[in-house]
């Protein structure tokens, strides 16, 4: 996230050159850290699943048994991931002064 807000610090300073709030941008950048990482852990957790149907068809003596606990904490940790480590990024780009973004290259 801190790679997104550095490239994209033109386009905050349009933003809030035109009218946007702090909140916006930070609510911005949160909701797109929290999606990556949301998407992140159902595609890991689908592609896991799909591994143990796989091996439990080839392996006939040892079955995988996936429970939903884990499952959901999965999917969970994965997003408090999104949360941690997007939050400080979003609040620095939603401090930005206008000016200073639009006159950085």
């Amino acid at each position: 996230m801190l790679v997104s807000v550095t490239e994209r610090t033109r386009e905050i300073g349009i933003r809030m050159a035109i009218g946007a709030k702090q909140r916006n941008i930070l609510q911005q950048f949160l909701i797109e850290a929290i999606l990556i990482c949301l998407i992140g852990g159902v595609l890991g957790v689908g592609i896991s699943v799909a591994f143990g149907i796989i091996f439990n068809m080839v392996i006939k003596n040892f079955t995988m048994i996936f429970s939903i606990f884990s499952i959901v904490a999965a999917v969970l940790c994965s997003t408090m991931i999104g949360v941690i480590f997007g939050y400080m990024p979003a609040k620095n780009a939603s401090e930005l002064d206008p000016i200073n973004a639009l006159s950085r290259d």
